[in-house]
């Protein structure tokens, strides 16, 4: 496992705490479940970026094509 150090301003780590509290889970816990969600998609959004051309191309303009080809 990989340690490292985060600083929080106040509000962050006040509704860090908070969360912390409420859900009666550890800091650490909440804060690696929070980076593996927003990397997850951070990933998504620069997949769907480099393919959107070639989904373009072939007619994919927005959600609702897909949905429609797929139902």
């Amino acid at each position: 496992m990989n340690t490292i150090t985060v600083r929080l301003d106040k509000e962050t780590g006040k509704m860090l705490a908070l969360v912390c509290k409420r859900n009666k889970r550890n800091k650490s816990d909440v804060v690696r479940d929070a980076l593996k969600r927003q990397l997850s998609i951070q990933m998504f959004n620069q997949l769907r970026k480099e393919i959107m051309p070639f989904a373009e191309a072939r007619g994919y303009l927005v959600d609702e094509d897909v949905f429609k080809e797929v139902s």
